[in-house]
C-alpha cells in the first residue's frame, strides 16, 4: 500500500489509505511532538479587543499591543472589523477548494517556491529530508488585479470570495501597523514606509486526519518571515506557540485572528518585539483547516533597524543590518525550516 499511497503528490491523498505514517513523515524521535507535555493556552494569552483602538481608551490598547509584542510575540484580536460572514465564506470555500477530485486539485501543484500561486505539500518538497503532514494553497494577493487570474477558478466562487477577504484583512493589517508602530514609540506611518509596496501572501493550510499524530508534525517549529501574520483558524486545535521554555496549544476562539510578530517586525523593532517560535500539531479525527495572511515588505524593499530605535551613546546599537526583502525570503525558502529561524544571518557585525 505505501508505494502506491507515496506516489500521490498530496497527503490529503494519502491520508484515507493508510493505517500509519508512511516512513518519510517520520520525525526523529527527538523531534516528535510529545503531545501529552503540552500547556492549555487558557486566559494566558492576550486577547485584545480593537474597537477600543478608535476611542479614548487607545493608549489603553497600545500598551496592550507593546506587551503582547514585547513579552509573547503573538495576541488574540476580537471585534477587528473584518465581517464575520467574510470569513464564513473565506473558511467554507477554503474547505470545498481541498475537498474537490484529486484531478481538479493537481493542476494548482508546483514545487517551485517562487510561483506565485500553488498548490503544494509539506513545506518545501525539493529541499527537505522528512515530510510534513499538510497540503498548502499559497497565494499572493497585493495588488490583487495582478494575481487573481492566476488563482483556481474552481469552486465557482473561489476568486470573488479570496478576493474580498483579502482586502478585508489588509484593512485591519494597516490598523494594526499603526498601533504597532505607535507602540514602538514611532509615528504611526513608521512601520508601513519601510515596507516599500507592500506585499501580501495567504495561504490555505490544509491538514487531514493522521493515523499517527506523535510520529509527525502538520508544520514543525518556525518563526514567520514575514513582518506580521493574521491566522484564521477553523475550530479544530493545532496551533501550538512556544513561551517560556514550553508549548502551549492556542485553542480557536471563534470569530477572532491570532496575530503573530514576524522576523521582519523583530529586525524593524530592533530586538525589542520577538518573532514567536510556533508549529502546527496534526489529530487522528478530524480534518483542520487554517488560513493564515502573511503580510510582507516588497521584495525590492530594504529592511532595518528603524533609526530611532537604535542609540549609540545608550549602548542600543543596530542588532541587525539592512538588506532587501527577496534575500531574507531566499534564504528561509533554501534552509527548509532546518532551523527555527534564518535571522541570525543578518546580524550586524560587532566592530
Amino acid at each position: 500500500m505505501e508505494a502506491s499511497a507515496t506516489s500521490k503528490l498530496l497527503v490529503s491523498d494519502i491520508a484515507s489509505s493508510v493505517d500509519h505514517v508512511p516512513s518519510n513523515y517520520v520525525r526523529p524521535i527527538s523531534d516528535r511532538p510529545n503531545l501529552s507535555k503540552i500547556e492549555t493556552s487558557g486566559d494566558s494569552i492576550p486577547m485584545i479587543d480593537l474597537q477600543e483602538l478608535h476611542g479614548s481608551n487607545r493608549a489603553d490598547v497600545i500598551y496592550q499591543v507593546a506587551h503582547a509584542c514585547a513579552s509573547y510575540g503573538f495576541f488574540q484580536i476580537k471585534n477587528h472589523g473584518v465581517p464575520e460572514k467574510t470569513i464564513e465564506r473565506m473558511m467554507t470555500v477554503a474547505r470545498e477548494f481541498f475537498r474537490q477530485p484529486e484531478s481538479e486539485r493537481v493542476k494548482h501543484y508546483s514545487a517551485d517556491t517562487k510561483k506565485t500561486t500553488r498548490l503544494s505539500t509539506s513545506f518545501n518538497v525539493g529541499s527537505e529530508k522528512v515530510s510534513n503532514w499538510r497540503d498548502f494553497l499559497r497565494l499572493h494577493c497585493l495588488p490583487i488585479e495582478d494575481f487573481i487570474s492566476e488563482w483556481p477558478s474552481s469552486p465557482v466562487s473561489f476568486r470573488e470570495v479570496t478576493a474580498e477577504y483579502a482586502t478585508s484583512v489588509r484593512a485591519l493589517v494597516l490598523v494594526l501597523l499603526e498601533a504597532i508602530s505607535e507602540s514602538l514609540g514611532l509615528a504611526k506611518d513608521s512601520v508601513s514606509n519601510t515596507l516599500g509596496k507592500h506585499g501580501q501572501h495567504m495561504a490555505l493550510n490544509y491538514y487531514p486526519p493522521c493515523p499517527q499524530p506523535d510520529l509527525t508534525f502538520g508544520l514543525p517549529g518556525h518563526k514567520d518571515p514575514n513582518l506580521i501574520t493574521a491566522l484564521l483558524q477553523d475550530e479544530v486545535s493545532g496551533l501550538q506557540v512556544f513561551k517560556d521554555g514550553k508549548w502551549i496549544a492556542v485553542h480557536p476562539v471563534p470569530n477572532t485572528f491570532i496575530v503573530n510578530v514576524g522576523d521582519q517586525m523583530q529586525v524593524i523593532s530592533n530586538d525589542k518585539y520577538k518573532s514567536v517560535l510556533q508549529r502546527a500539531v496534526v489529530n487522528s479525527d478530524k480534518e483542520r483547516i487554517s488560513i493564515p495572511t502573511f503580510y510582507c515588505p516588497s521584495l525590492d524593499a530594504v529592511v532595518g533597524p528603524q533609526q530611532e530605535l537604535i542609540n549609540e551613546e545608550e549602548e542600543s546599537h543596530a542588532v541587525y543590518r539592512s538588506f532587501t526583502y527577496a534575500e531574507y525570503y531566499e534564504k528561509f525558502w533554501d534552509r527548509a525550516l532546518a532551523t527555527e529561524s534564518c535571522i541570525d544571518l543578518f546580524k550586524a557585525s560587532k566592530t
